[in-house]
């Protein structure tokens, strides 16, 4: 299967995003790959408010079974996110739950005006009914298989599949 360049859709979100900017737009990426993509788009776009990262693993209905990551990270946003218009990115959309796991943290921190989806690839299998307003491709992965984001030691994105290993 043939994977769309990453840089190019980058490009394609920025530009399909900036329209739509107000005073009141602030980023906030999910770690590890919505991270990166974040980190790229806000660059593109220049925006005013400074990038806010989150680790949703507290956060997951699939914590008790899947524990603390051996990494975690902390979640750091370094604005109020009350009224602002939000822009959620994340690499590659699923099932739906990371992005809920995201949805009840921020609403710990306020109470945005507005959350937008944003995500590089959408792979289908929504568990949950949850949809993203930007997006760079739609993908029909096979089963068995996991779609990636990596960072290569250049800081190029790229787009991988992966056999999926069970939990």
């Amino acid at each position: 299967m043939k994977l769309p360049d990453a840089e190019k859709l980058c490009e394609s979100l920025a530009a399909e995003l900036r329209p739509k900017l107000t005073s009141k737009t602030a980023m906030i990426g999910l770690y590890t790959g919505g991270a990166w993509l974040a980190e790229r788009l806000h660059g593109l776009l220049g925006l005013k408010e400074p990038l806010g990262l989150m680790d949703i693993a507290f956060y997951r209905d699939d914590y008790h079974a899947q524990g603390l990551h051996h990494d975690p990270k902390r979640t750091r946003i370094p604005f109020d996110v009350n009224g602002r218009e939000l822009l959620l990115v994340d690499d590659v959309l699923y099932t739906g739950r990371t992005v809920r796991a995201a949805m009840n943290e921020l609403f710990d921190y306020g109470r945005p005006a507005s959350i937008a989806l944003v995500v590089l690839a959408d792979r289908g299998g929504r568990q949950l009914p949850i949809a993203a307003q930007y997006c760079g491709a739609k993908l029909d992965v096979p089963a068995g298989m996991r779609l990636s984001l990596k960072r290569e030691a250049d800081g190029r994105l790229a787009l991988v599949l992966e056999a999926h290993r069970a939990a």
